[in-house]
Formats: structure tokens, sequence, C-alpha cells
């Protein structure tokens, strides 16, 4: 593998090897409540727009955000576009795109419960590119909340409606995330977070433009749809990512990933509050599962 490639393929163990502090808690929390409703937003602006139309609106409308944000505005090595290239195409284009395409064949709830599958193939993904910051337990907490992830999200799959070839849409969506998750990590810390998302996401609409344009014709105008997939854009693409980079910049990618576990604690506590739902026994086990599992993945890591 030549020197480039591997500046491409890098990962870090994130500036910050301590404990979990109040900054990083927090950036997991207002990414976790983004992300909780991301495939909600999906599945309205499927009403009325084909998936490549999504695709690309949630691209440009993230971009268009992020440009006014005076953080953009830094000057990119020439060396690092190849990395800023590989996380708009296999992190933002690519999933953005198969999320969209997926859940026409299965429920937003099949969907958001496969991606409790990322932050263990984020894990794979570091340890295959040399980063050996990891402990012990936060392998145990990766498990414990993937674990959570299941017991909690039983009752609300089981006979729901799915299709091998959305689960297979989803499956190569996780991998771009767990690919893109290490790669970013390094580049956010040379350039912050802002940066590179942006011009990921630029790069990204660019690429989704061409099918973004042939879905004009499979698609018809509906507010509804228009202002879901508006906030899918600038808070779930644009905002949670850049949130997500410099989270990933402070703790590395493994720790960071466990905001996969979070999002469907955040779609379980906003159900009690803002819907009078309830919880099963099975989902209250779940919660505390996740919980420990995420306290556990935030530990402090060991030094490289």
């Amino acid at each position: 593998m030549s020197r480039d490639s591997r500046r491409v393929l890098a990962t870090s163990a994130g500036t910050r090897p301590d404990h979990f502090g109040v900054t990083e808690w927090t950036l997991l929390g207002i990414i976790s409540i983004t992300w909780g409703s991301s495939y909600l937003w999906i599945a309205l602006g499927l009403e009325s727009f084909a998936p490549g139309l999504i695709a690309w609106m949630r691209l440009a409308f993230g971009a268009a955000a992020l440009l006014f944000l005076p953080r953009q505005r830094v000057q990119i090595e020439r060396r690092d576009w190849r990395g800023i290239a590989l996380v708009a195409v296999v992190g933002n284009a690519g999933p953005a795109l198969l999320f969209a395409l997926a859940e026409q064949t299965i429920e937003s709830s099949v969907a958001g419960m496969m991606t409790a599958a990322t932050p263990l193939a984020t894990l794979a993904v570091a340890t295959l590119l040399g980063n050996r910051s990891i402990r012990r337990i936060h392998v145990v907490g990766l498990l414990l909340g993937l674990v959570g992830v299941i017991v909690m999200s039983v009752d609300n799959v089981v006979g729901a409606e799915t299709g091998i070839v959305g689960l297979v849409y989803v499956m190569i969506a996780l991998v771009g995330y767990a690919i893109t998750s290490n790669v970013t990590g390094p580049l956010a810390q040379r350039y912050g977070a802002v940066a590179v998302i942006v011009r990921a996401q630029i790069i990204g609409a660019v690429v989704m433009t061409p099918s973004g344009v042939l879905a004009l014709g499979q698609s018809r105008f509906t507010w509804t749809s228009f202002l879901a997939v508006t906030i899918l854009g600038i808070l779930g693409t644009g905002m949670a990512r850049s949130l997500q980079a410099a989270l990933i910049s402070r703790t590395g990618a493994p720790r960071a990933s466990i905001v996969g576990y979070l999002v469907p604690v955040v779609a379980a506590i906003l159900g009690v509050v803002v819907l009078n739902e309830s919880l099963s026994p099975a989902e209250v086990a779940g919660l505390a599962t996740i919980t420990l599992g995420a306290y556990l993945g935030s530990r402090r890591i060991k030094s490289e």
C-alpha cells in the first residue's frame, strides 16, 4: 500500500483519551436526538419524492447550511482531498441513497435497529487500520449496547415489513459509515469538522446530481415531504454529521460510534414524554443495558 493510500485509509485514537466529559456527552446527546428522527424524515420524504431526489436534497441542504459557518473557511492540502472524496461518496452520497432505497421495502424501525451494528463494524475497521488504543472494557460496552438495542427493539420489529434487498442496502451503508468514521477523525483533527464535512457534502451533492435530476420525473411536490427532507438535510445531514466528526476527532471512531446505540434510547424517551407512550419490560431492560454499554464504551483509552 502506498504512502498516500495509507494517509487516506487512516484512523486515530482522538485527541481526548480520558473518560467522556460534559462536552462529549453533550455532543452524543445532540447527535442522538437528531439522528433518532432521521428515519421518520426519510419515510415522510418518500411519500412524494423518489430516493435519488431525497439523497440529493439532503446533501445539498446540509452543505448549504454549513457554508454559512466561518469554520469551513480553511485551506485543504491537496493530498487530503482523496480522503474527503472517500468520505463524500462512501459516507455521505452512498448511504443517503441506500437508506432512501431501503425504506421502500423495509420499515423505518427495522432500518433504525440495523444501524446498531455500526459501532461494532467501526471497531473492526479501526482495528484493521491499526488503532490499538481500544481496551477490553470498550469491546464489552459495544457488545452490551448491541444486545440492549436488540432487546429493546424486538417488540417493534417483529412482524414489520422487510425485504431482502432493503436489508442489503442498509448493510452496505453501514460498512460505508464504519470506514468513513475512521477516516474522518484524522481529517477533522487537521482542518476542523465543519471544513471536512461541508466539502464532503458538496462533492456528494455533485455526485448525486444526475440521480436527483432523473428522480424529478418520479416525484411530486408536497410541503410535508419537502419540509421533512429539509430538516433531514440541514440538521441530520449537515449539522449532526459535523458534530459527529468533531466527536470522532476528540474520542476516536470506536468510542464515538456508541451514538448508534443511543438513537433508539432517545426515540423511546421522546415517545414517553411527547406521545404519552409506555415502555414495555423488554424496552426498560434494553434501555438499562444500552446505558451501561454506553458508559463502558466511554471509558479512558490506553496509550497507543
